[in-house]
């Protein structure tokens, strides 16, 4: 039977492949004709060395090299054939970045240095290469090339027609006596008025319907993520990430080698307009500081050769914290020019008017603009007010090369008196392409002239680096001296005559490319007068992280951001590669890295951080109710130790509504999370408080409940606790870094030191005091054991060197009695060992982390969160320090000197680590999870 049953069960096995070496009659397999062709290619041809031998047995020198030159020959052939034999075919020599789908079947799709080789592939493999143009049209397309025949024909008649009209004759000569100049139509500005979008192509505009497309939206939708047709973002069509993975080149083009560029044309620009009395009360009524106002120390800002960047907030009401804003002014025309027009109309009293740039994030735009208008109205002089958003575009370049790549990119137009001997810009841009780091340029530097088209000059060249010590100090004394501080130049930026003259007579790639073919071979086309002049406006700004790169932030009118993009992208730097492009989320990213705060993502005290926070919760809610049950975290099944269950606070949610509000909301999310089901329907019909707290879409329009407060207010609350008012709900935004080892995620909960148990503060205090001063091991060297002696001295002097050598040997081995390790306490504990703290209780809850990872510009996790200033300062209306209320766990009430020996423990520690580092370290842990680690907080 078991013959039988064995025979049975090897009938229904599947077949072997046969055993020997012709796989002919088996079954195709590509992996072992691979190893054939490989095999046969290595096999080199020799010849036997009988003969080089005659008769006699003697050499035979002619025979002899006759052989060894077919073996060499053989040899290279060999080598030949083996490096061919398994290299991959033509298109996939191209790097990821340069292929495309349609590289196997168009030769025209491969770099120019492997087109040959591609066609040979082809044809070798009877690839079908049909082009359109060869195929024989089908009914639709005959219509189609009729109807183009026929559109073509009357366009040149209609062309015809306008000649004659403008006085141009027939043979392409112009009519002097007709001759006319034509003026381009400037669109008539509309003050304190929302702007719209100019109306995309008819091919396009059925896709911009509820959105608009960025200057680069072409560029940027084959090479990046962009956001949903349906669900654009700031109601704008962004690129999030590109599709390649970049998160470790991101890195090194930004810190190491290389460069980084953004469209950010989506920032929005307003511009105000007014008496200089007018816009400084405006500014003065949305919150800026009012050292930025009046006084020495902000001159260079309010003349116009420095930005400015903080803080605004509402007028009225609870006067909450809006966004940060960057204002730029225009500089003020010379005093000379005003003597002379007041001499010349000496009825005109009026006093100048200036116009500054106001840049603020999209998503707080709106709310930013309602509070201009209030505060212009009341103004006197009343200040107007402008949309520039679809007017003024810009690009975000930072890394080494970014001075480099946009010094080659923005050449000042130099021809036919393009600037003014006054102006030093020019000259001082040219001079910059040697600086490796924004960040060594005057703090928040402005350069604003005119350059050139950059599409006269592709494709781009490397320009010459500053090598000799000479060139060197001119560029420390130019940095130093910083000669456009003096420009009395206003740019024309401002003017918008000028941007639209710009935007108008921009000439068409067409005409750029016969200009290109009428100059002389390896030469450019000289600059015509009639060429365009491109109005720009520089900003460098530094890090507030020390030593990280600075970036540069250009301004320039909306439709001359592409042919500036293009020549950027495609600039051969000096150490080597292109710069590279970024989405939203490599924005986010070096932010993080610098350990720099992503507005509105890390501001949810804010009307556009809420906002953000809101739909971010939506997309974590359903993706962990698109889990199945058994994969998704089980809040309600938590331990969190001492008999605590359940997670605190929504798990997939920042819940800044517990932290403020413990008591009213966690009955109603424990419930929720105890009674989590599969149906969503019945999920959120059993919880209406979540769903209404959660995902009610309403709650995008509501303003939190809390409000942010800036760095400057921070700090000086800190200093000054009292300052505070009584029942604050106030969130600043820190920067946190691991003492030891963890990775933490968003909504991660962040604790204080316990303040409800001095048995539990105690333990944290001692983990922090052995991870910040670790115990050094002493080991000292141990001492001769007696036993040991006592057997040496027993061995005769006359004995053999071996026996002696053997006892010696047996002697070592034995158990020493004298050997001492010493070593001081402090033993750092690991989670998941007995001994590791459990973390605190919620009420020692103080912020979320909104950003945390892996940070990779610091060699160690970190993270951005936000904090309850109230509970930061101890002013939440809860007990602190050790003698907090009640008596505290595993502590019993009447042990009085166990009580005192922890509280004195607890003051010894804390005057051991000191005490502004113990009011900064917290306890981080990751939503869904029980381990707490150590960190330690800053403001950002």
């Amino acid at each position: 039977m078991s013959d039988k049953g064995e025979a049975v069960v090897s009938s229904r096995k599947r077949k072997q492949p046969p055993n020997s070496s012709n796989f002919s009659h088996g079954p195709p397999n590509a992996k072992r004709a691979r190893l054939n062709r490989m095999k046969d290619a290595r096999t080199i041809l020799t010849q036997a060395s009988d003969k080089a031998l005659n008769q006699n047995g003697e050499l035979d020198v002619a025979a002899f090299v006759k052989a060894r030159e077919f073996e060499i020959k053989a040899m290279e052939a060999s080598m030949g054939e083996s490096k061919n034999a398994l290299s991959s075919r033509a298109f996939q020599q191209v790097p990821n970045d340069m292929r495309r789908r349609t590289a196997s079947h168009n030769v025209k799709k491969v770099p120019k240095r492997l087109r040959s080789r591609a066609a040979k592939e082809m044809k070798e493999d009877n690839t079908p290469t049909g082009k359109l143009r060869r195929r024989k049209p089908t009914p639709q397309m005959r219509l189609r090339l009729e109807t183009a025949r026929k559109l073509h024909k009357l366009h040149a008649r209609q062309n015809k027609r306008r000649a004659r009209a403008k006085g141009k004759s027939l043979d392409g000569q112009n009519d002097p006596e007709k001759e006319s100049v034509p003026v381009p139509s400037i669109r008539r500005s509309k003050k304190n008025t929302l702007s719209k979008p100019e109306q995309p192509p008819a091919k396009f505009r059925k896709r911009q319907k509820y959105k608009c497309w960025l200057p680069t939206h072409k560029y940027h939708a084959k090479r990046a993520h962009m956001t949903e047709p349906k669900h654009p973002l700031w109601r704008f069509a962004i690129a999030i990430t590109p599709t390649e993975k970049t998160y470790r080149k991101t890195h090194r083009a930004s810190s190491l080698r290389g460069c980084v560029a953004w469209d950010i044309s989506y920032m929005s620009t307003i511009q105000l307009e007014g008496v200089e009395a007018s816009l400084l009360g405006l500014l003065r009524g949305i919150g800026v500081e009012e050292v930025a106002l009046s006084g020495k120390r902000m001159a260079k800002w309010r003349r116009g050769t420095r930005s400015w960047q903080g803080w605004v907030r509402e007028r009225d009401g609870r006067q909450k914290w809006i966004a940060s804003i960057v204002v730029i002014w225009c500089i003020q025309e010379r005093e000379g020019e005003k003597d002379s027009a007041a001499t010349e109309d000496p009825v005109q009293t009026k006093k100048p008017r200036r116009r500054c740039f106001l840049r603020v994030h999209p998503s707080a735009f709106l709310q930013l603009w309602t509070e201009l208008l209030k505060v212009a109205k009341i103004q006197r002089p009343p200040v107007m007010i402008e949309d520039m958003r679809f007017e003024i575009g810009s690009i975000e370049v930072t890394g080494p090369g970014s001075t480099e790549a946009l010094v080659a990119a923005l050449q000042p137009f130099v021809n036919c008196g393009g600037h003014s001997i006054k102006d030093k810009c020019p000259e001082v841009w040219s001079s910059l392409g040697s600086i490796s780091n924004p960040s060594c340029l005057p703090a928040n530097a402005v350069l604003a002239f005119d350059i050139s088209d950059p599409r006269l000059r592709y494709p781009p060249r490397k320009i010459q680096q500053a090598t000799l010590e000479s060139e060197n100090n001119e560029l420390l004394q130019t940095l130093a001296a910083w000669p456009p501080d003096t420009s009395e130049v206003p740019p024309l930026i401002f003017d918008r005559t000028a941007r639209h003259a710009t935007s108008r007579s921009l000439p068409s790639q067409k005409a750029i490319n016969r200009r290109k073919g009428d100059a002389m071979p390896g030469e450019f086309p000289s600059l015509a007068p009639t060429d365009p002049r491109i109005p720009i406006l520089l900003m460098a700004s530094c890090s507030a992280t020390a030593g990280a790169q600075g970036s540069w932030t250009l301004l320039l009118p909306w439709k001359c951001v592409m042919p500036v993009w293009y020549y950027l992208m495609h600039y051969p730097l000096s150490t080597g590669g292109n710069p590279r492009f970024g989405g939203l989320e490599d924005l986010r990213q070096i932010a993080f890295e610098q350990g720099a705060p992503w507005f509105p993502g890390d501001f949810p005290g804010t009307q556009a951080g809420w906002e953000w926070e809101t739909a971010e919760r939506a997309k974590r809610k359903a993706d962990w109710e698109k889990r199945p049950k058994g994969k998704r975290v089980a809040w309600q099944s938590l331990e969190l130790g001492t008999g605590r269950k359940g997670e605190v606070g929504v798990g997939w949610a920042c819940d800044w509504e517990y932290l403020f509000n413990p008591g009213t909301v966690a009955e109603t999310t424990n419930t929720s999370q105890a009674t989590t089901t599969d149906s969503t329907t019945k999920n959120d019909a059993s919880r209406p408080a979540e769903a209404a707290r959660v995902t009610n879409d309403a709650s995008l329009t509501l303003p939190p409940p809390f409000h942010h407060l800036p760095l400057p207010q921070s700090s000086t609350i800190l200093a000054d606790p009292a300052l505070l008012p009584q029942q604050s709900q106030a969130l600043t935004t820190v920067h946190i870094t691991f003492l030891s080892r963890g990775n933490p995620t968003t909504c991660a909960r962040i604790y204080r030191l316990p303040t409800h148990s001095p048995q539990l503060r105690a333990q944290w205090l001692a983990l922090a005091s052995s991870i910040l001063h670790p115990a050094k091991k002493i080991q000292r060297r141990p001492n001769l054991n007696p036993d040991r002696k006592k057997i040496l001295a027993s061995l005769p002097r006359n004995e053999s060197h071996p026996l002696r050598t053997q006892q010696t040997a047996s002697s070592l081995v034995q158990p020493l009695s004298g050997t001492v390790v010493a070593a001081e306490a402090g033993e750092i504990l690991q989670p998941g060992q007995p001994r590791y703290p459990c973390v605190p209780h919620q009420q020692d809850l103080i912020g979320y982390v909104t950003t945390g990872n892996f940070n990779l510009g610091q060699g160690k996790a970190s993270a951005i969160g936000c904090v309850a200033v109230a509970k930061v300062v101890g002013r939440d209306h809860s007990p602190r320090g050790p003698s907090a209320g009640g008596p505290p766990e595993n502590v019993s009430a009447g042990d009085e000197e166990m009580e005192k020996s922890i509280r004195k423990k607890i003051e010894e520690m804390e005057r051991k680590l000191g005490k502004k580092l113990v009011g900064r370290l917290c306890i981080v842990r990751d939503a869904g999870q029980s381990v707490g680690r150590l960190a330690r907080w800053e403001l950002v």
